[in-house]
């Protein structure tokens, strides 16, 4: 019983004489503030950020050929439309001056047709008898043809100014606003009982409604002017909805803008990117976004936070444990790869788990 006492004593002594200075070691770092962070196999992406929003690739406007009164709308915001089906009925509405003036031009063309078509008889007649030349004859009918399609185009003119619509053998013109091409309708801009104005060489017209096939969504918005010399076309492209938070939506840039903008004291370039996959998700026009646009990535690589890493004269510094209880840390130079800006990649110089110096942060006083 003495011996195993003899041997147990010396054995407790021995352990509570190295638990203390274990205690009093990490206690004194404790106190320093060092703490250790182990060397982690990661993912380490390079990337630029680009904020914008969803839009669809192309916006169609709807206009109107003719003047007049929005009688009624036969499509509303959301509705899926066919080319060539029917959106708006217009009433025309002409002004007294603009209904008189074609009346009378009806009048004048009549006048014209009948004295024309009187000259062509007759010098049709004098022809017949070899009394007029053959060029007299030819002049004399130009002229009843010309008098008599001005004729057609008074009436014409009379007809959709006062009914919005014209009846020709080939197609006709009418009241009725159809879908130019197959899509949504984003946006109606007028309601029943509105004014339009036409579209027509000297004036704009009136945006009656905004289709758009939303199919083809896409993603635009703006790089800072540090970030665009790394973009190329085609990089990959991770766009993060706002209204959409666990959506996961890949897409791949398409254009960089050649030329910057100023906004608010800031360069910026405006970049686009075609959208790939949706993950299933019903994307919607306006919804904003941001996308990473990925320069460089690697994978299952060491990894090291960056702010543990020192650089004197281009190369890279890291502080290990020293060897003792009480001895300082140690410098040991690394090589580094691929940053975030947050992460590096470490090259070479650590191994996995193994524990680096992480000192507290300086007090700014």
């Amino acid at each position: 019983m003495r011996t195993w006492l003899k041997v147990l004593v010396p054995v407790a002594v021995v352990g509570a004489i190295g638990y203390g200075a274990v205690r009093a070691t990490t206690a004194d770092k404790a106190a320093s503030g060092i703490t250790l962070v182990k060397v982690e196999r990661g993912t380490i992406t390079d990337k630029a950020l680009a904020t914008g929003q969803i839009v669809p690739e192309q916006e169609i406007q709807v206009k109107s050929q003719i003047s007049g009164i929005v009688k009624e709308c036969f499509a509303d915001v959301g509705d899926r439309v066919t080319a060539g089906q029917p959106l708006f009925a217009i009433t025309p509405d002409p002004t007294p001056l603009e209904l008189n003036e074609v009346e009378r031009g009806v009048q004048l063309a009549e006048v014209a047709y009948d004295r024309a078509a009187a000259d062509f008889r007759r010098n049709s007649a004098l022809a017949k008898d070899g009394i007029l030349s053959k060029e007299s004859f030819d002049a004399s009918k130009q002229a009843f043809d010309q008098a008599r399609i001005q004729l057609d185009l008074a009436r014409e003119r009379l007809a959709l100014t006062k009914d919005g619509k014209i009846q020709r053998a080939r197609g006709g013109v009418d009241s009725v606003i159809r879908a130019p091409a197959s899509g949504t309708v984003l946006k109606r801009h007028v309601n029943p009982g509105d004014p339009v104005v036409p579209l027509t060489s000297y004036q704009a017209g009136t945006p009656l409604m905004t289709l758009a096939d939303m199919s083809t969504l896409m993603f635009k918005g703006t790089v800072d002017e540090i970030d665009v010399g790394k973009l190329r076309e085609g990089m990959p492209v991770r766009i993060k909805i706002g209204a959409l938070p666990d959506a996961k939506v890949t897409g791949r840039l398409t254009r960089i803008a050649p030329k910057a903008t100023e906004k608010e004291g800031t360069t910026l370039f405006d970049v686009e990117a075609a959208i790939d996959n949706a993950d299933g998700i019903t994307l919607r026009a306006g919804y904003s976004a941001n996308a990473d646009v990925i320069v460089q990535e690697k994978t299952g690589v060491l990894t090291l936070p960056e702010r543990l890493v020192s650089f004197e004269k281009e190369k890279a510094f890291v502080e290990l444990p020293g060897v003792g209880a009480d001895a300082p840390p140690v410098k040991h130079e690394i090589k580094v790869g691929l940053s975030d800006g947050l992460k590096l990649e470490v090259v070479a110089g650590l191994t996995e788990g193994e524990q680096v110096v992480q000192r507290p942060p300086k007090k700014i006083e």
